[in-house]
């Protein structure tokens, strides 16, 4: 029986060749700086910031070059497939606009570009059409091996030291005939599809990386399988090799643990005489616990999963930020001298990676947050609120757009400064700065006034002030001015360096005069400025407070 008979009886249905698909997927049509990048995500668990990382990699260098960034869905693992993990990818991608140029969605039907269909499941009959060419070529065989018999190979690798794997001698079904394997076939015994490979693990191959530089490996001599027998999908490292040559890759960036599966994917590209696209090994993201530094963990560190910053509230600009500082060196030193460009226009060098693992700072989150919110309009960190609060906050939603100008008045309060107060580094953390100023939210509060105010020391500042100098309609410095001159007349000293010299020849400083009005209209005793708050709040609202304590 010829290897052809072999594989006709083994695909009987498969009439498109390796040369047809070619032809099906030629090479784009694209400048010859240009790069086809594919964010590659496996369905079998929900999006981690390493997912990201690399997602956000692949967008800049597809968008940097004028090039091609495409989604696919690697869904070939259908036993481990996590209900709503394909959605979610796509949400993250949209929510952040790294909008693929293509894509194809299962619960949409929504297809965008010619290199489809772009989920895996969906391509089964390509990948038999190269596996059937390789098992004419001699080069994949069925093998029938049980797990009984892979678990015997494994305990004798074991006992004796060697390599785990299929192998030399343990390959045993490599060398039987094709009419004996087809025998097995007509007789309904379950089978896989392996490589035959042709390596020797003795021989060294160099492999250049584009972030870690040249590295030599090992030839692979393992006969990997290639196809299942449980639902005839192939497995990880064929169809990486069929999709990205026939969507025309150029890069693929994915994590360091794959540096192992180098030597396989060498072979197999080898082995078809097709050429490699470019490998961007990415390193592990790290964060400190302490004094040590470590991977982080989706298990013990909440930032670890892409729903902590949608549930915090962290601007979409912010994350994209963070992640590009630990992406590249001088991301940050290129960012201060173009600081409204789009980080698309950062040209993204693999070579400036870190070679040891890329430090994650939370602190370096909230520092970019923190400045991107200070520097936007009111209204627009209302928007940013009131689309928050819809998801994460219903019951505030509401009272935000109620007031809706109020509210941004509120947030307003100290943002059209030189230098603006920074005192927010995501919405979720915003409510917990402003809800003094809503009455519907100003109920059993409690007032921590300063431990040296007797309880008649309070009374008489408040009384002082609101039935003898507070005015709404007074401007800020006749404000300011009257606060003076209460003090001076309560015995408060009214200039701070003096009081700092002398504070025995006072009953306190204005600025402790102030903080019992703040207290006793917010019940904080630090806020943004007392005087634009007592003026939001307004006549009626200060003077309720003040009776109801």
């Amino acid at each position: 029986m010829t290897n052809k008979e072999l594989a006709d009886l083994i695909f009987p249905d498969i009439t498109k060749t390796v040369a047809d698909y070619e032809a099906l997927y030629p090479e784009r049509d694209l400048s010859e700086n240009a790069k086809v990048t594919r964010y590659a995500p496996s369905p079998t668990g929900f999006m981690h910031i390493g997912n990201f990382l690399a997602a956000i990699i692949d967008y800049v260098i597809a968008k940097n070059s004028g090039g091609v960034f495409f989604l696919r869905n690697e869904d070939t693992d259908q036993a481990r497939e996590v209900e709503g993990a394909v959605e979610y990818i796509r949400h993250v991608l949209e929510h952040y606009k790294l909008n693929p140029d293509e894509y194809e969605y299962k619960d949409t039907l929504e297809q965008k570009g010619s290199y489809g269909p772009y989920i895996q499941s969906k391509r089964k009959e390509i990948y038999h059409a190269f596996i059937k060419h390789l098992i004419i070529e001699g080069k994949a065989y069925p093998c029938f091996m049980t797990q009984e018999e892979m678990d015997a190979a494994r305990e004798a690798q074991t006992k004796d030291k060697r390599r785990i794997g299929i192998y030399g001698k343990y390959a045993k079904y490599r060398y039987i005939s094709n009419e004996e394997a087809a025998e097995r076939i007509n007789n309904g015994e379950k089978y896989t599809i392996r490589l035959r490979s042709e390596g020797d693990f003795n021989r060294k191959f160099k492999f250049n990386d584009l972030a870690n530089g040249e590295m030599e490996f090992p030839e692979n001599d393992i006969d990997i399988p290639i196809m299942k027998s449980s639902n005839l999908l192939p497995t990880y490292h064929f169809a990486h090799l069929v999709d990205d040559h026939l969507m025309r890759t150029t890069h693929v960036v994915r994590g360091q643990e794959w540096m192992s599966s180098v030597p396989i994917h060498y072979e197999l590209f080898k082995t078809f005489g097709f050429k490699m696209p470019k490998y961007v090994h990415i390193p592990l993201i790290l964060k400190k616990d302490g004094d040590k530094v470590r991977k982080i963990s989706k298990r013990l560190d909440p930032e670890a999963r892409m729903t902590y910053y949608e549930e915090k509230g962290y601007p979409i600009y912010a994350v994209i930020e963070a992640i590009m500082t630990i992406a590249n060196s001088n991301y940050e030193a290129w960012r201060e001298g173009h600081p409204d460009a789009d980080f698309t226009e950062f040209e993204f060098s693999p070579k400036k990676m870190s070679k040891s693992g890329a430090l994650f700072d939370l602190d370096k989150l909230d520092n970019i947050s923190k400045n991107y919110l200070s520097r936007l309009k009111a209204g627009e960190v209302f928007d940013l609120l009131d689309t928050y609060t819809k998801e994460y906050d219903k019951d505030f939603n509401e009272i935000i757009n109620k007031y809706k100008e109020y509210t941004i008045n509120v947030l307003n309060i100290e943002r059209e400064q030189k230098k603006p107060r920074k005192d927010y580094a995501s919405l979720s953390e915003i409510k917990n700065g402003i809800w003094y100023m809503y009455n519907e939210l100003f109920t059993n509060v409690e007032y921590n006034f300063d431990t040296k105010f007797s309880n008649e020391d309070i009374k008489e500042i408040l009384n002082t002030y609101f039935n003898d100098y507070y005015n709404e309609s007074d401007d800020k410095d006749t404000w300011f001015n009257k606060m003076k001159e209460m003090a001076e007349k309560l015995g408060y000293c009214t200039n701070m360096k003096e009081y700092k010299e002398n504070p025995d020849n006072y009953k306190g400083s204005i600025a402790e005069v102030s903080n019992v009005i703040r207290i006793a209209v917010t019940s904080k005793d630090q806020s943004p400025d007392l005087y634009e708050i007592l003026k939001l709040l307004g006549k009626e609202r200060v003077l309720n407070r003040i009776k109801n304590i």
